[in-house]
């Protein structure tokens, strides 16, 4: 373990323009399965990946059209179908287009803490009533797929590019804040160490059924800023605006 901490100090330095992580945070698994290969799930892998993590990522188009990325990333990396990334993962996380969330394998992430970082666009997905309504919030939905997992809202409301560029060490002035979203305490808490290691402070807006207050066009919404800004962003939120609804 002490050997896996320091080569995991010595990936956090290298680690493409963020934050080291603290020297007293421990690794707490190994592997992190990513269901989604898109440009938020491979931007996830090189983080990850760069502070220390095993990662299993996969696609819906099979583990050969991984194989450009996979070698990118490096030995800590390999491509895999869906079911064995959930299989395989310690934490997990979804990062697919909404509308595929019902295909996301339940029995092999029960009990898992599983990441959320999809996003509403009723453009590509169709229209979701209960969301348009403002009855139901994504992460929710999600949560309901998955009912023996422990679903945590989290890097939705960030650019993919920036999560490898704009973390910086704790206490910098002006640090980057992302809002963190469960119903389990234990996940919450397990991103917002994530959130550190990779650069960036946490604002937590538990339970799941606030995160609305992150999704798609609200004030808090991809947008750079710190955590007093998140807080005032967060707390301007609307559920649904008159016209919103379709």
């Amino acid at each position: 373990m002490a050997q896996r901490r320091r080569a995991s100090s010595e990936r956090d330095e290298a680690h493409r323009g963020n934050a080291p992580a603290r020297d007293d945070v421990a690794l707490s698994m190994t592997t992190i399965g990513i269901i989604g290969a898109g440009n938020i799930g491979s931007q996830l892998a090189r983080a990850f990946t760069g502070i220390g993590y095993e990662v299993v990522i996969a696609n819906s188009r099979g583990p050969e059209t991984l194989a450009e990325l996979v070698a990118e990333l490096g030995p800590s990396a390999r491509a895999a179908t869906p079911v064995e990334a959930a299989q395989l993962a310690d934490v997990a996380v979804v990062t697919v287009p909404l509308r595929a969330y019902p295909d996301v394998p339940v029995e092999p992430l029960d009990g898992k803490i599983v990441l959320d970082t999809n996003n509403y666009y009723w453009e590509r997905d169709g229209h979701i009533p209960r969301l348009d309504a403002g009855e139901a919030t994504v992460s929710g939905l999600l949560q309901e797929h998955l009912p023996g997992s422990k679903v945590v809202k989290a890097f939705n409301h960030i650019m993919a590019a920036e999560i490898t560029t704009t973390g910086l060490p704790a206490g910098t002035p002006g640090r980057r804040a992302l809002a963190v979203s469960s119903d389990f305490p234990e996940a919450a808490a397990f991103v917002t160490e994530l959130y550190d290691r990779l650069g960036f402070d946490a604002v937590d807006v538990s339970p799941l059924s606030e995160s609305w207050r992150v999704e798609r066009d609200r004030p808090a919404y991809v947008v750079r800023q710190d955590r007093e800004q998140l807080i005032a962003n967060l707390a301007a939120g609307f559920r649904v605006r008159p016209g919103d609804q379709v």
